[in-house]
């Protein structure tokens, strides 16, 4: 997602979900001063510019029949309000900041280097956070069996046999997973991939 992507995105979060919820009557959660909740409004914007207009409907339609506060007449904390967004449209790799910094860091590009990448994303995917060292000991072991297996799919073509079909498809798979890695790195670095 570039720069204006974003910015479309955010307008449309503010315009389908806040706007729609305050036109309905939602204030702001008790527990926050009002620039609190225009800071937890505009981190929404951010985080869901992803979402397409009928998902934003169909989080706004959610948000709406489960308000917060006493009355039920308050916008939800905001990790709630996230969380039914990723169940009603989970971020892309590439929308996540989190998955974004993951693969620009040192700890990403190393993944990618030595081919652990796919475990990586699929596990910061999963967790939703930072991996800790060891929870990086296991993605590596449980890659060296997948490692090993495009190695040697590798050194077969090299040699020029013909590989199975299913083989060749797995290969394809990985390679694009690792691709992806490689893109989102770049996105996450600032540059354009």
């Amino acid at each position: 997602m570039d720069a204006a992507e974003q910015k479309d995105g955010e307008a449309r979060v503010k315009r389908v979900l806040v706007d729609g919820l305050k036109r309905l009557g939602l204030a702001k959660p008790s527990s926050l001063t009002k620039a609190e909740f225009d800071d937890m409004v505009e981190d929404l914007c951010e985080r869901l510019a992803y979402m397409s207009e009928p998902s934003l409907e169909a989080l706004a339609e959610q948000v709406a029949a489960h308000p917060g506060g006493k009355g039920k007449d308050r916008f939800p904390i905001a990790k709630v309000i996230l969380d039914w967004a990723a169940e009603i449209q989970p971020p892309e790799d590439s929308a996540s900041p989190l998955v974004r910094a993951v693969f620009a860091h040192a700890l990403g590009q190393n993944a990618i280097a030595e081919g652990w990448a796919p475990e990586l994303l699929a596990a910061v995917k999963r967790t939703r956070r930072w991996p800790a060292a060891y929870a990086c000991k296991m993605l590596r072991d449980e890659a060296e069996e997948p490692i090993r297996h495009l190695r040697d799919l590798e050194r077969r073509l090299s040699r020029g046999d013909d590989l199975p079909p299913d083989q060749v498809a797995w290969r394809q798979r990985r390679l694009a997973v690792v691709e992806r890695c490689r893109g989102i790195a770049a996105m996450g670095a600032g540059v354009s991939a």
